[in-house]
């Protein structure tokens, strides 16, 4: 029995190996050069149990999500890119190195069904080029969205086209941009919108004749009136239509006329040596702040008090007079102007000495019968009666019983 065991501990440990060194994938990668890497859900499908379930004789896949960080840390590298549009759909990592070095990519993938896990290790060795490529070019793919071109068949495709539009086979791939990431707008839900896709190629040969037409002034011009510019003759070399270029987007960069950038400091160990002296950079020269105080306060302190001069100028200085003003009025409206304020003083006056008793509808529980009105309102009286007399609007007309 303590064989047995032992032979089964055995067995799991060469199973659990074993499939440890097939979820660690190795690519070693030149700067500069472009990478993609499909994860096939198929691959992960066979860590999930069960594989896939059939029901009335069809076939159903299990909806599957990928995560990629970079190993003890949770996010990716700067020059990697992810992209999965759907859990039905395949997941893809892209970029293009731009300093050598190692990444160890974990790659996780979740059954959206059961919620299992699964994990695969990607090793990315990224070198030193053995070649470089002076003269590149960008292009946009209008119709186009960047998981239809990261497969690679699709990439053979347009590099096809563009060979024969560099007139040259020494062509490679040196990054593929989707057009959301540059600024492009986001599309309509709608058949026929794509987002658009840029892809930069480079070559040692030098640009060909049709690519040079895109620097010509007229060109330009054209581009920037926004006329629709059309292929140069002999230039269309576009064997699908969906990986048409658009020739007013398309940029070439000649890198040997420009300038190289100089090289990073290098970092010291932060030790003096022995016998050395520490020399402190100098103390920065003492500031004179008074011309920023004149500017700062005086300055604003000087218009603001002009400023309240000439307001009260304007306000006390400038003031035509009453007497002024009646000698330039005509005398006729004068008369009329004072006409009327002496009437509306003199029938101010007279509604105020009138000695007319205000009428009895006005006075507090007025009976409307007997012309007889309540008493004043006492505040020790315990009761007040509501109504003094009770009239009934139908005594008069109605029969007597």
């Amino acid at each position: 029995m303590a064989g047995d065991g032992i032979w089964v501990f055995f067995l799991t440990v060469c199973v659990v190996a074993f499939h440890g060194a097939l979820a660690e994938l190795k690519f070693t990668v030149p700067v500069g050069r472009f990478f993609t890497y499909e994860l096939t859900r198929e691959t992960f499908q066979n860590d999930f149990e069960p594989l896939s379930k059939l029901y009335a004789g069809r076939l159903y896949d299990d909806p599957m999500m990928f995560k990629c960080n970079l190993q003890r840390f949770p996010d990716l590298p700067e020059w990697l890119r992810f992209t999965q549009r759907h859990p039905y759909d395949n997941g893809f990592l892209y970029g293009t190195p731009t300093s050598p070095g190692k990444s160890v990519i974990e790659i996780y993938a979740v059954n959206k069904r059961s919620y299992e896990t699964t994990r695969q290790i990607l090793v990315i060795n990224v070198s030193f080029p053995e070649k470089t490529m002076p003269y590149q070019a960008e292009f946009f793919v209008k119709l186009r969205e960047i998981e239809k071109v990261l497969p690679s068949p699709v990439q053979d495709e347009i590099k096809q086209d563009l060979q024969k539009l560099w007139d040259t086979e020494a062509l490679e791939i040196v990054n593929v941009t989707n057009a959301l990431d540059r600024g492009g707008r986001v599309p309509l839900p709608l058949a026929g919108h794509f987002e658009g896709v840029y892809v930069k190629v480079g070559s040692e040969q030098y640009f060909s004749e049709c690519l040079l037409t895109v620097l010509a002034p007229g060109h330009r011009k054209q581009c920037t009136a926004g006329a629709k510019v059309k292929v140069p003759g002999g230039c269309n070399f576009c064997s699908i239509p969906s990986n048409c270029i658009t020739w007013c987007k398309t940029e070439l960069f000649d890198l040997t006329q420009q300038e190289p950038s100089p090289p990073a400091p290098t970092a010291g160990s932060g030790i003096l040596e022995a016998g050395e002296d520490f020399d402190p950079p100098e103390s920065p020269p003492s500031r004179d702040f008074f011309p920023d105080y004149l500017v700062t306060v005086i300055v604003p302190l000087v218009i603001a008090v002009v400023l309240c001069l000439l307001l009260a100028y304007v306000m006390f200085c400038r003031r035509e007079g009453v007497e002024k003003r009646n000698m330039r009025t005509n005398q006729i409206q004068l008369h009329h102007h004072h006409t009327i304020h002496g009437d509306a003083d003199e029938l101010r006056d007279m509604a105020g000495n009138r000695g007319v008793p205000p009428p009895l509808s006005t006075l507090p529980m007025f009976n409307s019968r007997s012309g007889e009105g309540a008493p004043p309102l006492q505040s020790d009286s315990p009761t007040i009666p509501l109504i003094l007399a009770q009239h009934d609007p139908y005594s008069d007309t109605l029969p007597r019983k």
